[in-house]
């Protein structure tokens, strides 16, 4: 049947977090690979769902109070003048937000820059829509934008720029340089940007958000997509949204609704009550990551693991294996599993570097097999589990063996 398939789907593997997830299960191994919180969410939140449920708002339905107040929000946060009529759709998470906005700009041959690590959704949306992903290297272990590799990728084909801030899997918050730079290249070049802002309110120490949208000139070539997700510990709901000049969000809400049509009613309803939260909700959040973040760092800090960046945002620590061992990010993890009980995720799968330019590259791309993805949005029960299972392991260095066991 495979010759059924489309080129497409040919082209698509499960994810390496996926298979590593189900290892984890069949070892019972503790989940710090995948980016959802095992705590729950907000009572005041879960109490308006099923008031929503309860209220029979079961059926399609677009709850034009949500975008009001996200353009409210857009305002307040980054002086953003939106017009919640036309310049906000409502998708079915950041993710088919991402998608519908990469379905409505790009075409066949349009080539679309990343920075690199990045989210392996990008990628494939941008694949499926016969776009050409071209891939920026950030510098580690700052992950640092090296404005002439980012000029030396744009070319008359470019048609868009991604960026994630705060990013998965670095945790990098980009800085207003390096935003400027990006913002710069658009203007220069005439192309758009499309941000996933889904950590927006999960930043560190003196670290802020800042909006690419908001720096001059950007705003009307500037699709912002986000969530409810990450912010009030709801992923399973699927509310996300992208808000765009009227003609791109036009576009995104048609797609939308030839695709998924509508977003869970209920938690649309459930949504505009979470975003109303007073600002303690969003400063305990802000500091609540912060401690397990902190906590993390120490943790494997102490078992080897080189942290040379701590994380400015997001959820997620990328730590480098400890020099002294030989193991590859994929054979690590994978004996982080069957010695330790514990599951993260290689960080090769965020790597997306043109293996053809690694070999003709005087550039040094070894260190992408050294790197760990962690996630620390799990509960401090879960977190002690982990030290302790981790501290249990007979190589003070961290790393497990030098070589792979045979089981």
């Amino acid at each position: 049947m495979e010759e059924k398939l489309s080129t497409v789907a040919k082209s698509f593997t499960p994810s390496p977090i996926q298979e590593l997830s189900h290892l984890a299960q069949r070892c019972s191994a503790i989940n710090l690979a995948e980016g959802f919180p095992d705590f729950p969410a907000p009572a005041h939140i879960k109490t308006a769902a099923v008031s929503a449920i309860n209220s029979d708002f079961n059926q399609y339905r677009h709850v034009q109070g949500l975008c009001d107040h996200l353009a409210l929000m857009a305002k307040k946060m980054h002086g953003l003048d939106v017009n919640p009529l036309t310049d906000i759709a409502i998708c079915c998470g950041q993710t088919e937000a991402f998608a519908a906005a990469v379905f409505a700009i790009i075409d066949r041959g349009d080539e679309v820059v990343l920075f690199d690590p990045s989210y392996e959704t990008y990628e494939g949306c941008i694949t499926m829509a016969g776009g050409i992903p071209v891939f920026v290297a950030l510098d580690p272990p700052h992950w640092t934008l090296d404005p002439n590799k980012l000029l030396q990728s744009v070319t008359g084909r470019t048609k868009a720029i991604v960026l994630n801030s705060p990013q998965n899997p670095t945790g990098k918050v980009f800085s207003n340089d390096e935003l400027e730079t990006i913002a710069g290249v658009c203007r220069t070049w005439n192309c758009l940007a499309i941000t996933d802002e889904v950590y927006e309110h999960i930043t560190f120490e003196n670290e802020k958000h800042i909006s690419l949208a908001s720096f001059s000139g950007m705003q009307e070539r500037t699709i912002i997509t986000s969530s409810l997700s990450k912010t009030f510990s709801v992923t399973g709901w699927r509310v996300g949204w992208a808000i765009a000049p009227a003609l791109i969000a036009s576009a995104i809400r048609n797609i939308h609704v030839k695709i998924t049509d509508s977003a869970p009613a209920p938690f649309q309803e459930a949504a505009l009550t979470a975003l109303r939260s007073p600002p303690e909700y969003f400063e305990s959040l802000r500091r609540d990551y912060e401690s397990k973040r902190d906590y993390i760092v120490k943790l494997l800090a102490g078992i080897g693991f080189k942290i040379e960046f701590k994380p400015q945002g997001s959820i997620f620590l990328f730590a480098e294996i400890p020099e002294s061992c030989l193991l590859s990010d994929v054979e690590y993890v994978k004996e982080l599993i069957k010695q330790a009980g514990v599951v993260a995720v290689p960080g090769r799968g965020f790597f997306h570097t043109n293996l053809t330019m690694k070999k003709i590259s005087q550039e040094d791309f070894s260190y992408q097999e050294r790197y760990i993805r962690f996630a620390f949005c799990k509960s401090d029960t879960t977190l002690a589990a982990a030290a302790q299972k981790l501290g249990e392991l007979s190589e003070a260095t961290g790393c497990l063996k030098l070589h792979p066991s045979d089981t």
